[in-house]
């Protein structure tokens, strides 16, 4: 895999060509920023921008002026590569509060250890109504302890708009939700990006993980995608990199609420 060209495409296709991720939500493009805007329960942020110095600070007033007017707490989702130099310190200047550093990890659908199969005991069961969004969001509260009350809304108006591009899944041990992840596929690319995914304590370092990875692998090159594009924690890059993952890039979400 050409990581260069891997990366440009990213920035083309996911970045500045960027799709709405869910029912009521746009994208707008403004100067040279791209923007989408959604409801107070979807996702409001800026996903591109090809700012200079000249224009840098004008630019990101402009953004917060806009967001701020609309009530909405926005994310600025900063690459390492993105311009100018120092893009970092000017949005930490605006008022914005820096999230946790990920790393931007791409894969081939068929990359080693994609053809995994669920460790004995754990069966894979697709999410496609409220209960399982409702197993789906037990586990994402328990392996990262966080509130997903966000994530239940947005996942139940996606499956309500039409599954299409939305693949979830939850792996239970007996009846027990131990691990759940979802894929995001974007039409009109080469990419599927993989999202959320998390494994309560109990079942770290058993496979489960690994195993929803190639689960939705198999899918996504099933439906004709080339590439898995994951923004990885510090937990799971080792593992991805040992499924043939790439890091291309770091990403870092600065958050700005009015």
């Amino acid at each position: 895999m050409d990581h260069a060209a891997v990366l440009a495409l990213v920035d083309r296709d996911l970045r500045r060509q960027a799709r709405p991720d869910g029912p009521g939500a746009r994208i707008e493009r403004t100067g040279d920023v791209v923007r989408q805007v959604a409801s107070e329960h979807g996702w409001n942020g800026i996903v591109w921008s090809a700012l200079d110095e000249a224009g840098a600070d004008a630019a990101i007033a402009e953004q917060v002026a806009y967001f701020t007017g609309l009530g909405r707490e926005f994310e600025w989702k900063l690459y390492g590569h993105d311009r100018p130099a120092g893009l970092a310190r000017r949005l930490v200047a605006a008022g914005f509060r820096p999230g946790p550093a990920e790393t931007l990890m791409v894969g081939e659908v068929t990359g080693p250890g994609l053809d995994a199969e669920p460790p004995e005991g754990i069966r894979i069961l697709p999410v496609t109504d409220r209960a399982g969004v409702g197993l789906l969001a037990d586990v994402h509260e328990k392996a990262f302890g966080t509130d997903s009350s966000l994530l239940r809304h947005r996942l139940l108006a996606r499956l309500a708009a039409g599954p299409g591009t939305l693949v979830a899944v939850v792996a239970l041990a007996g009846d027990e939700p131990v691990s759940a992840a979802r894929m995001e596929l974007v039409p009109g690319t080469r990419f599927a990006g993989l999202w959320g995914g998390g494994t309560v304590e109990a079942w770290r370092g058993r496979g489960v993980y690994r195993a929803l990875v190639a689960h939705r692998a198999r899918v996504a090159e099933a439906r004709g995608y080339r590439y898995l594009q994951v923004d990885a924690s510090g937990r799971s890059r080792p593992i991805l990199e040992r499924l043939g993952f790439a890091a291309l890039a770091t990403t870092t979400p600065y958050t700005y609420a009015p």
